[in-house]
């Protein structure tokens, strides 16, 4: 069973992997990369990675995706105009792709022997605590520092585009919060007087009789 659902969600991690790059709409190919993460999930819970897949599931999916499917559906990318040249230069890329496949599948197939491979012994107390509590030990105490290390990175990739997003471009619409909390009734309606002007009124035609004018 286990076996063949491996096999099941790997083939529909490549299934959905082939369509991210190949669909013609993009909200389509954002949908694909979402079941292609879902495939993925599904094969590290068969590998008894569950923080990996709980992750997966709730940073990409949850937030990434939902992400990219706002910024596509904004956007109204033209994809038309993208995928000029597509075909053309598929078997190429097709090529080089196989080509990197293959030298992954040589270099990694050292580790996928089962004859050969050693579970690494436990003890009792580290067997009860789960992968996740594990994994948690290991971040917060050996790996202490280039967490905070990855954080500090990520903070500075926010303020930065952040900061990006605010500067002042011809395109940009810009907004200077202190000034809209200064912003006075005076400021925003100006109210004018002016003298009413009466229309006179149109001379209306004589009504016809006989039915001739």
């Amino acid at each position: 069973m286990q076996t063949g659902l491996f096999y099941l969600f790997s083939a529909a991690l490549l299934f959905a992997s082939f369509r991210v790059i190949t669909a013609r709409s993009t909200v389509h190919a954002a949908l694909f990369l979402v079941l292609a993460f879902f495939s993925a999930s599904c094969v590290w819970m068969l590998l008894r990675a569950e923080f990996l897949a709980i992750a997966l599931v709730l940073v990409y999916v949850g937030a990434v995706m939902v992400l990219f499917l706002f910024v596509v559906m904004m956007l109204d990318v033209n994809t038309d105009a993208l995928r000029v040249g597509f075909w053309k230069h598929f078997p190429l890329a097709g090529l080089i792709a196989a080509l990197i496949a293959l030298e992954m599948a040589l270099v990694l197939m050292g580790g996928f022997r089962l004859s050969e491979a050693q579970v690494p012994a436990l003890d009792a107390a580290a067997a009860k605590l789960g992968n996740s509590k594990l994994l948690g030990i290991e971040v917060y105490t050996k790996y202490l520092y280039p967490l905070q290390l990855a954080a500090v990175l990520l903070l500075v990739a926010i303020v930065a585009a952040i900061a990006l997003t605010l500067r002042r471009r011809k395109d940009s619409r810009y907004i200077n919060p202190s000034e809209q909390v200064r912003a006075k009734k005076a400021d925003r309606i100006r109210i004018v007087q002016m003298k009413p002007v009466v229309e006179a009124p149109e001379a209306t035609e004589a009504p016809v009789q006989g039915g001739k004018a």
